[in-house]
Formats: structure tokens, C-alpha cells, sequence
């Protein structure tokens, strides 16, 4: 073949290539005219590639992404797809930049049959031995069936479009997203594949580039919005800058909601109570949050509004995921805290750094329907209206027992702040908390999961 039939091949080869989804994604994926792929002739028998791979920048930071080929056998994975997928990680994991999954894909070439196993199996060791190490985003564009599941699952934040399917079976059945939402697998909702990758644009955005960089500061406009002080919604809307929470697995654990924002800039994790009783998913939900958090040094900002939890497990969990975590911890109790609550989201338990109340808070080690019934009972005796005698207990028993100024007294909070004074009391305690460190007992990991 003469220079001239090789020049005109891979000409002819990069033009094919262009008009794929896969290449098309990762063109929407990174900036302008800045992505180079890797391994661009690393395939399976002698058709086009079923994944492209390769490295770019998203607003000028570094990111390697890979996206499977549905255009060629369906981006069915082969032993050439993993490999390829793979060097992104090894690549990613040398230079500390974070990692695109873009899922789009029927299944396993079965002529590989065992292979695939070994095949699967790297992926996976790689996607979660850098997992903490680098933000891994997977964005599930199409089909994500069986094995491939279970690496995008891994990931630290998944994105579903609604041509998505995701699921483990392999049979077609299930897994479509409001599935998928409802059980909490997805984080982030598109209409379309392009609208999921502008998310996971947006996201990149918002994180460091790996556990040991900073994430990035931008300019910011002061939140407009006001809130009711009861719904968490209003409050993150009003506390922080303007237009900049998203929000993470909103159709589960409703108990809680939980995502990243900007404050003053800089991108925090928020968790916000939204019920009075947090269930097991709410407290799943908000465990993933704070450790991901965590895990990139981003601080976690939590709002307190909650009189029980509901599962001891996850409750245990929760409170683990609190404590473990060393990056800057700043709660606000903007209304009831009690028992368990108080300690697994504002108390010593929680290893919180600082813990506001609003003058609305009410903090106390029982729910004060419970404890003036228990303590001042003999305050009832011979009443002649009991019912309205114990509502008025109850109402003492929280003016006087469980207000914040007590608590606040007794050092159980550090300060009670005026709703409006809010965020820039956040502000100042994130600046006094940037050069936060903690050193821990040496061990390989918590065995409370």
C-alpha cells in the first residue's frame, strides 16, 4: 500500500469514525478541537472500533473519557473494548485527572465467551481501585446490561438519559430510568444522551481533579431566593450562590436532600432534611453523599430538621459516614434535633467542626413530647383538662428544656444565628476550615457498612 492509499485510508477511517454516536458524545464532552484519542485502531475483527477513548479538556481541565460504539455490533464489550477502556484508567490513574464512562452498549461479544470474564474483570479492578483516587462520572446513554452495570454503578456519579436502560439482567427486561431513579442507582436525569453529557460537563466543573487537588473556585452571584425555614429545599436555595445546587438521586430518599453546591464560590455537599423521620434510604442517600464528599476533600454543609430516624442500620450508617469523614463538617439545626439526629449530624458523633442553631431550632437528647410527659408528669396531676394541660407541658418543656440558647449554653451548639446571617456565617467557618487536618488511628477500613 503506497503513502498516498495509507494517507487516504486513515482519512476515509477518521471520517467514518466522526459520524458515530460514540465520537460524537465525546465531541460534546470535551472543549472545542481538544480531544485526542488513544488506541483508535484497537478493535475486534476488521470492522470500526465498538468504543472510542481518549483524553481532552472540559473548561480547560484535563479529563480522559471513553463511550462505547451501539453503531458498530452494538458496542457489544470485547476483549479489545476492555483493554481500551483500561489504558483510560491507567492514564487517569497516573495523572490524576478525572474519568468519562459514556454506557451505550447490548452486552458481551458471547464468540469471546470466557474471556469476556477476565475481560469485565479488569475493567472493574481498575474503575474501583482508583475509585476516591479520581471523580469517575459514568453516563449512561443506551443499553447498560450485566457486568457493564456493575462498573457503572462504581462510578461516583451516574447520569441516565431516558433512552437509557440499566439494569442487571441481560434479558431486556427492566431497568428503564424511572427504575433506576426509584432505586437510587442514578444521581443525575437527561432527557437525551446530549443533555447528559452537558450534566456531566457541569459536574467536572464543580470537583477537583483528584483526592489530592482542590476543586475548582469561580466566580458566584448571592442567592435572591428566600426561604420558608421549615422546607430543606428553600433553605439550600436561599444559602447558597445563586442557581448552583444540583441536586443527586432526587426520585429516592426523600428524607433528605443531598448534592453539591457553590458557596461563596466554593463547591461544597449539602445534606438537608426534608422529613421529620428519615427512613433507609433517605439515610443511604445521605451516607453516599458524605463519603464522596470526603473522599475528595470537599466540606459537607448539613441542615438539621429531623426528629428520628427509622432503620438502626442505616441510621449506623449514616452516623459512620459522618464520623469517618475528615473533610470540614458544618451543620445548622434549623428546627427540631433529636436523640440520634443530634448526634449523627450535628453532635460529637458526627465529629462536626461547627454546629449552628437557628433561634427556630429545638435540640433535645428525647423528643419533648416524650420527655415532659416522662419528666414533669407530676405536673398533670389533677388536671382537669389533660389534653390541653400536656400540650401546654410540651410547649414549656421546649421553651425551656430544649431551646437553642440552652443548648447553645451548655456547648452543644457554638453559636445561634439569624436565619439571614446564615450564609455568611457558612462563608466565614469554611474560610477558617480550609487548612483543616486530622490524623486517625492506622486501619485498612470502618466494619459497620
Amino acid at each position: 500500500m503506497s503513502i498516498e492509499s495509507k494517507l487516504a485510508f486513515l482519512q476515509e477511517t477518521k471520517a467514518a469514525n466522526a459520524q458515530t454516536k460514540a465520537y460524537q458524545r465525546l465531541q460534546l464532552l470535551f472543549d472545542e478541537g481538544t480531544f485526542v484519542e488513544i488506541d483508535s485502531f484497537t478493535k475486534s475483527g476488521d470492522g470500526r472500533a465498538e468504543a472510542a477513548a481518549g483524553f481532552g479538556s472540559v473548561d480547560g481541565c484535563p479529563v480522559y473519557a471513553f463511550a462505547q460504539n451501539s453503531d458498530v455490533e452494538g458496542g457489544a464489550m470485547s476483549k479489545a473494548q476492555a483493554a481500551k477502556i483500561c489504558k483510560v484508567y491507567e492514564l487517569a490513574e497516573k495523572t490524576g485527572a478525572p474519568v468519562v464512562g459514556i454506557y451505550d452498549s447490548i452486552g458481551a461479544r458471547l464468540n469471546e465467551s470466557c474471556e469476556m470474564l477476565a475481560a469485565y474483570g479488569d475493567v472493574m479492578l481498575k474503575a474501583n481501585n482508583l475509585s476516591g483516587v479520581v471523580p469517575q462520572i459514568a453516563v449512561i446513554a443506551g443499553p447498560c446490561l450485566g457486568a457493564s452495570s456493575m462498573i457503572a454503578a462504581a462510578a461516583d456519579v451516574v447520569i441516565m438519559s431516558e433512552d437509557g436502560q440499566f439494569a442487571l439482567q441481560t434479558n431486556g427486561e427492566g431497568g428503564d430510568l424511572k427504575e433506576a431513579s426509584e432505586s437510587g442507582l442514578v444521581h443525575l436525569t437527561a432527557k437525551d444522551d446530549k443533555e447528559a453529557v452537558a450534566k456531566a460537563r457541569e459536574l467536572i466543573t464543580l470537583l477537583p481533579s483528584n483526592n489530592l487537588s482542590g476543586a475548582p473556585i469561580t466566580d458566584f452571584a448571592d442567592s435572591a431566593a428566600e426561604t420558608d425555614g421549615e422546607s430543606g429545599a428553600s433553605i439550600i436555595a436561599a444559602v447558597m450562590d445563586q442557581d448552583s445546587f444540583i441536586e443527586f438521586q432526587a426520585g429516592f430518599g426523600a428524607g433528605f436532600i443531598t448534592g453539591l453546591a457553590k458557596l461563596g464560590g466554593n463547591t461544597v455537599g449539602v445534606v438537608a432534611s426534608e422529613e421529620k423521620t428519615a427512613d433507609g434510604k433517605a439515610c443511604e442517600k445521605a451516607a453516599r453523599l458524605v463519603r464522596f464528599c470526603d473522599a475528595f476533600a470537599i466540606p459537607v454543609i448539613t441542615f438539621v430538621n429531623a426528629e428520628s430516624f427509622c432503620c438502626i442500620k442505616a441510621a449506623c450508617k449514616l452516623t459512620n459516614a459522618y464520623a469517618e469523614a475528615t473533610t470540614a463538617k458544618i451543620s445548622v439545626i434549623t428546627g427540631e434535633a433529636y436523640g440520634a439526629v443530634y448526634m449523627a449530624l450535628a453532635g460529637a458523633a458526627a465529629g462536626v467542626d461547627v454546629a449552628y442553631a437557628w433561634p427556630t431550632a429545638s435540640i433535645s437528647a428525647l423528643n419533648p413530647t416524650t420527655a415532659a410527659v416522662m419528666l414533669w408528669s407530676d405536673k398533670l396531676k389533677g388536671s382537669s383538662n389533660p389534653t390541653a394541660d400536656r400540650a401546654n407541658l410540651i410547649a414549656e418543656y421546649k421553651d425551656q428544656e430544649a431551646c437553642p440558647f440552652k443548648a447553645a449554653g451548655d456547648g452543644f451548639v457554638q453559636d445561634v444565628i439569624e436565619p439571614s446571617e446564615t450564609r455568611l456565617k457558612l462563608y466565614a467557618a469554611l474560610d477558617m476550615l480550609a487548612g483543616k487536618r486530622v490524623t486517625r488511628l492506622p486501619k485498612k477500613h470502618a466494619n459497620n457498612l
